[in-house]
């Protein structure tokens, strides 16, 4: 027990000690040094503006800038922007990265999308045209029609040619329905007297 505790008091176990401490320091600083060239630490790179630039320009863009993307999918169609132009992109365009970082893209469509035309036929024309918004259509105008059914609607029209429910349109389009006005024509009136 008495030579364990001098030995715990002798220079060889000081000089030990010291030289492993030195050891873990020097290993230490290669291995920061290292991490520090291996992942490019202070090297920095700006992200270049993508908005509204072809999916062609994009991608020189991104190489030119020793980064990489991705293409995020759900968008919606933006007339504002270019068909299959640059909508959103992050991180944001002036952002300090580091090379080789992933841009995430999101790109414009070729146009709205396709709904479906709901069943609005034999339905009052308020109502048809909730429906219609509903869906993302919407009423460009209201023709009336001597028919029976005051503000029913009798058929749908898109850009002059009939429209049935279940017919896929852009969003947005705008539809004009064909109303009653209340009244009979004079023909069918014709027709009842003569029965």
């Amino acid at each position: 027990m008495r030579n364990f505790f001098n030995f715990l008091r002798s220079k060889t176990l000081l000089i030990n000690l010291g030289l492993a401490l030195v050891a873990v320091i020097v290993i230490s600083w290669m291995a920061l040094q290292w991490l520090k060239g291996s992942t490019h630490h202070g090297e920095l790179v700006e992200v270049p503006n993508l908005s509204k630039l072809s999916v062609t320009d994009m991608r020189k863009a991104i190489e030119s800038s020793n980064l990489r993307y991705e293409v995020l999918d759900s968008a919606n169609y933006d007339p504002d922007y270019p068909r299959f132009s640059i909508l959103e992109q992050n991180p944001p365009a002036g952002n300090m990265v580091k090379e080789n970082r992933k841009i995430y893209i999101t790109i414009n469509p070729s146009g709205y999308k396709k709904v479906t035309v709901p069943k609005i036929i034999q339905v009052t024309q308020r109502n048809a045209a909730s429906m219609l918004r509903a869906v993302g259509l919407d009423v460009e105008r209201v023709t009336y029609i001597d028919e029976l059914g005051k503000d029913m609607v009798y058929y749908a029209k898109f850009k002059g040619k009939n429209v049935s429910p279940g017919d896929k349109l852009p969003k947005t389009s705008k539809i004009e329905l064909i109303c009653g006005n209340g009244s009979i024509s004079s023909r069918a009136k014709i027709k009842a007297d003569s029965e």
